[in-house]
């Protein structure tokens, strides 16, 4: 065995035991890209090994995905099979484990109507509202993990001869996943040992606000009482521990839905399924979104505004530092699930009931009524950088440093 597949093998085992963390008996569902095919089959084996009662492989081929795009006829996109829904549901109610290799092409929809692209996101996360509940609700194992692809590879390593961006792209995912230590298992468990240290003093603060100032930033965000930090993984409804996204950097909580006032810029460009949206400035008041424009792809983060009610709402605030071991790499990965992790961030759309005192056992109505945000979509968008200042406010009124320059002050 060479070095390579020594190391493929070592993140197959760390995605199985520590990512979706399978359980004698359980059943697994691995979507993968068509690529990523090696590592893919390394994973069946360790799910198996690692007790499992059947693995089920869901391929992805975005150049069949791009096909549909150019000529499926125009009521096609807003056709999701409801036999899909149902046995991802089917899937979830026994309890079975969830795994994506998520790897987006950034450039997929290159010169495809964005209209088509929407209509097809919103009508898959209507068909899929149910499965998505025992997922924002931590109910099942689930796990987004990443795996180079030729089309990813040339986006990031454009600056690399061709025939060397496959392999930076494998370097970096084993760097980022902590893979070329002796024990990667144990080295995920004292990292996420050391998130849990930032959760814990976040937690005990309760702060009333965020208040974020960098260029183009000056924005106050209001926290619902009995908010929750949360990092590194979580529990099941079956009391399994699970790191739902592999890379992780982040602690994250929610907003309260109506207490957002001011404008923020984004810090890194978003891969908007498959579209890319760069320079984001928004502005809200009340919680709403008032204003926003973005000096490329605007009409992506219209249609992404216009999902539903909840879309021009905050469910999601995280905190990642500066110098977390992914911004030092220095790249722009394209990939939400990465770039997230260098940079502190917001998401659009649903907040996750984790992150509110009993949130998992609300209804939308009642969360809605806490101050949670309630929608279809979730999508995430940086705004850190080395300029970031975050002060908070606690319950007395006291204000105090939490970020100074993108970094850690607590």
């Amino acid at each position: 065995m060479n070095d390579f597949e020594l190391m493929l093998e070592k993140y197959a085992d760390l995605v199985v035991k520590v990512g979706v963390n399978v359980q004698p008996g359980q059943v697994l569902m691995v979507h993968a890209p068509l690529e990523t095919a090696e590592l893919t089959r390394l994973i069946v084996g360790k799910a198996y090994e690692a007790g499992a009662k059947y693995v089920m492989v869901d391929w992805d081929d975005e150049a069949v995905t791009r096909i549909r795009y150019e000529k499926a006829p125009e009521d096609s996109f807003g056709f999701y099979p409801q036999w899909h829904a149902d046995m991802l549901e089917q899937f979830a109610a026994v309890n079975g484990a969830v795994l994506h290799i998520k790897v987006p092409d950034p450039e997929l929809f290159q010169g495809i109507d964005g209209n088509k692209v929407s209509t097809a996101v919103k009508a898959a996360a209507v068909a899929r509202k149910k499965y998505q509940h025992y997922t924002r609700n931590n109910q099942i194992s689930w796990s987004l993990v990443k795996a180079p692809t030729r089309a990813w590879a040339n986006k990031v390593f454009a600056d690399l001869p061709e025939e060397e961006r496959v392999d930076a792209m494998w370097e970096a995912v084993f760097q980022m996943n902590r893979v070329g230590s002796d024990d990667p298992v144990a080295a995920w468990r004292e990292h996420i040992g050391q998130l849990k240290l930032s959760q814990d003093r976040m937690n005990a603060k309760r702060y009333k606000s965020l208040h974020y100032r960098a260029p183009g930033t000056d924005l106050r965000v209001e926290m619902p009482e009995g908010h929750l930090w949360r990092g590194g993984g979580g529990e099941n409804a079956s009391g399994v521990y699970f790191v739902a996204n592999m890379p992780t950097e982040e602690i994250y909580t929610m907003p309260h839905r109506l207490g957002v006032n001011g404008t923020v810029r984004s810090t890194l460009p978003l891969n908007l399924n498959g579209r890319l949206v760069d320079g984001i400035t928004i502005t809200f008041k009340d919680g709403k979104v008032t204003d926003y424009d973005a000096v490329s792809g605007r009409e992506h983060l219209t249609s992404l505004l216009e999902t539903d009610e909840g879309a021009s709402y905050l469910g999601e605030m995280a905190l990642v530092p500066h110098d977390s071991p992914i911004s030092r790499l220095g790249r722009v990965f394209y990939n939400t699930g990465i770039d997230e992790n260098a940079s502190c961030h917001f998401a659009l759309g649903s907040a996750y009931p984790v992150n509110i005192e009993g949130g998992t056992q609300m209804s939308s109505e009642e969360l809605l009524a806490k101050g949670a945000n309630v929608s279809l979509t979730h999508v995430d968008f940086m705004i850190g950088s080395g300029e970031l200042d975050i002060d908070g406010e606690l319950a007395d009124g006291t204000i105090e440093p939490v970020f100074r320059q993108g970094n850690w002050v607590l």
